[in-house]
């Protein structure tokens, strides 16, 4: 079977097809600037020559006709037409309190995902026009929906409670959610393999580090607490959201500044962060670059976010009573060794201690910790497209909507097209 998975931002399409029963991924791609006059459309297809698109995509309903239109080009496709496609994984940012687990869409899910749209405003809709534009573009092909939030409904009560009025709770669903639980579970999974150990009997620290960024604690093979909550903004300081901050500060900022709720709330998601601290750029390339021409608002910006991931990883070992392994993932998590080890330097109390010959820039997956440390420190590359493939296709073989427990992929068989790698954030 043939899976397509689809990732829909605001205005990107990522996709990567994936042939499941020989675990090969015959394409991928990504649409960017969607509604603009200049969009883009990269495509890699699996032995052939990497195609780059300049177009005009009014809307996601053009981006996944080209999408499909270039599959099944009699010159440059990999697919003799549509019906090939046998399945469409979808990624949904926030599944609420409704999704334990990965779901078959039907009529009647469509209609309860249509109420996640206010509890991820930005993401949640664009994720739900591509099943829709799919719906349309490709009817009777089966889909399924993948959740960031579902891998963290494990978390027992006691993490995932606010201390406000518990009517919120009741009436309203305001709880601890967590993000990117997607990733959390590939690289946890993915973790276990490498060490080629039960994931049920690790304590694991997945530290998810990009542009937007997290942490879970998982234990039992389960996420048992994580640093984001009702939003993804709250938690880690990240690219250009603030994380945990007095909440007392946004009444604060209203008053003092004489501007909306709503104003404040841009500036704490889009000014604040690395970015608000340093004035310079929430790409933390370009932080360290002027870091090391002796920028100290740029020191000060790396500093911070170094501090904050080593205060949140501190904060997840009660959850799972102890720690055996911190694992490294996403664009900063995999390709800075700087922060890397920064992170770990305030972490040396635990007896965590990085081997610098490993902790390079370079490494691509493994152990960078010094052999004998207590504590084992990993770079894990994500892939939450092969998760989210793993995962409909369980749905679909299954029939149900339960898919497979435990670790749906088989990672040493899954072969990737060549060409650069699709970094995470």
């Amino acid at each position: 079977m043939k899976i397509l998975v689809l990732n829909c931002g605001s205005s990107s399409l990522k996709y990567k097809l994936f042939e499941m029963e020989t675990n090969v991924v015959l394409a991928q791609g990504q649409a960017d600037r969607i509604g603009l006059a200049d969009a883009l459309f990269q495509h890699d297809i699996r032995g052939r020559q990497s195609l780059t698109i300049e177009t005009q995509l009014a809307n996601h309903y053009e981006a996944v006709h080209a999408l499909l239109a270039i599959l099944t080009d009699k010159k440059q496709g990999i697919l003799a037409d549509m019906s090939e496609i046998g399945g469409i994984g979808h990624r949904v940012v926030h599944g609420g309190e409704h999704f334990r687990t990965s779901v078959a869409v039907d009529s009647a899910i469509r209609e309860i995902l249509e109420s996640t749209k206010k509890l991820a405003p930005l993401h949640n809709p664009p994720n739900l026009m591509g099943i829709d534009v799919c719906t349309s573009l490709m009817p009777g092909v089966p889909q399924v929906a993948v959740f960031d939030t579902a891998f963290h409904q494990t978390m027992p009560a006691y993490a995932y409670t606010y201390a406000i009025p518990y009517r919120y709770y009741t009436q309203d669903h305001v709880r601890r959610y967590g993000f990117h639980g997607i990733s959390h579970r590939y690289v946890a999974c993915r973790t276990a393999e490498i060490l080629q150990q039960k994931l049920e009997n690790l304590k694991i620290i997945t530290c998810h580090l990009g542009a937007g960024s997290s942490l879970c604690a998982v234990g039992g093979g389960k996420s048992l607490d994580t640093s984001m909550g009702f939003t993804p903004l709250s938690g880690l300081v990240m690219g250009t959201r603030c994380g945990d901050i007095d909440p007392a500060l946004v009444s604060f900022l209203v008053e003092k500044e004489k501007i909306s709720l709503t104003q404040v709330m841009e500036i704490l998601n889009r000014e604040s962060g690395v970015f608000g601290i340093s004035g310079i750029s929430p790409d933390f390339r370009d932080l360290e670059k002027e870091a090391g021409l002796g920028n100290e608002r740029a020191r000060l910006a790396l500093m911070v976010y170094a501090y904050s991931v080593a205060r949140g990883i501190g904060s997840l070992i009660p959850a799972i009573n102890g720690l055996d392994v911190l694992a490294f993932t996403a664009g900063i998590g995999e390709h800075s060794s700087p922060m890397r080890r920064r992170i770990c330097e305030f972490l040396s109390w635990l007896g965590i201690a990085l081997d610098e010959d490993k902790n390079v820039d370079s490494v691509v997956e493994g152990l960078i910790s010094r052999n004998g440390t207590k504590i084992m420190v990993l770079v894990v590359p994500t892939d939450e497209e092969k998760m989210i493939a793993q995962e409909s296709w369980a749905v679909l073989q299954s029939n149900k909507n339960t898919p497979e427990k435990g670790c749906a992929f088989n990672h040493s068989t899954m072969k990737d097209i060549g060409g650069k790698k699709n970094e995470k954030s």
